[in-house]
């Protein structure tokens, strides 16, 4: 038998991976479930990506750069015309209210570097880049406390669903910005 033509196969591969961790955590993520959500054969998943680590760090990757994205077409976190507290408090709002699931599958993602340390290079490129992002208006070390404590809320309102307080979090980042 021919075999079929598919250059967009290891997309759907991940796109499907990055479903099915969304769908039931990384502890449900298995070659088998994201060849049945990607709906190809099961020796595709292991033929583009021979463990789950390689298709985790794949999965991070693709969210690490839809993150870029995101940031670099935030143009007030660039404005120094803008206040840097209150940019970064409505970003924090927006990861945990409107942009709520998207967010808790990244963080499912990069929390998974935890466990496994294939994918610890590629969680490390996050923190970097949120760094680098808020570097461009603060010192380096002023921006990796306030990429910290950025995560630091996204996290607490994730995992206890309380209701973000913008104006508190904006009063802590201007706090570590003086």
């Amino acid at each position: 038998m021919a075999r079929r033509y598919d250059p967009e196969r290891s997309q759907r591969i991940i796109d499907a991976a990055i479903r099915v961790v969304g769908e039931r955590g990384i502890a449900g993520l298995s070659h088998r479930a994201v060849a049945a959500e990607a709906d190809v054969p099961l020796g595709s998943t292991t033929y583009h990506f021979a463990s789950l680590d390689d298709l985790l760090v794949a999965a991070l990757h693709q969210a690490n750069e839809a993150c870029k994205r995101d940031l670099d077409a935030r143009k007030e976190l660039a404005d120094p015309e803008t206040d840097l507290a209150t940019e970064l408090a409505r970003l924090v709002d927006e990861m945990v209210t409107r942009d709520r699931v998207r967010t808790e599958l990244e963080y499912e993602l990069y929390l998974a570097a935890l466990r496994r340390s294939a994918v610890r290079p590629i969680a490390a490129e996050w923190v970097d880049l949120m760094t680098e992002v808020i570097a461009r208006r603060t010192d380096r070390d002023t921006a990796r406390a306030l990429a910290a404590l950025a995560d630091g809320l996204c996290l607490q309102a994730l995992l206890t669903g309380r209701e973000f307080d913008r104006e508190q979090a904006r009063v802590m980042f201007a706090r570590l910005i003086r």
